[in-house]
């Protein structure tokens, strides 16, 4: 891990340039980070990456066989409506 100081309004750049972060405040233990990327790459923070990863690993460990249990059987609308009158 590549561990740096910057300083308020300072930035790093990745990818010659691509990403850059800057600081943007620091108030007690939490730092304000501003990241600009290109929109076809994602950023997200790291609890939320993990949960993805790990919702679509359960969502792939699950067969479409298993999924008929949770189909319900098709019933009649409880709310029908009228058809409306032709003229």
């Amino acid at each position: 891990m590549l561990v740096l100081s910057r300083k308020t309004n300072e930035a790093l750049v990745i990818q010659e340039g691509a990403i850059r972060i800057v600081v943007l405040s620091v108030q007690g233990d939490q730092v304000k980070l501003g990241i600009d990327a290109p929109r076809n790459i994602s950023v997200m923070r790291e609890e939320i990456y993990l949960a993805t990863h790990e919702n679509q690993r359960a969502a792939n460990s699950v067969s479409p066989d298993d999924l008929t249990s949770f189909t319900p059987p098709a019933a009649e609308d409880p709310f029908p409506r009228e058809k409306p009158k032709s003229r």
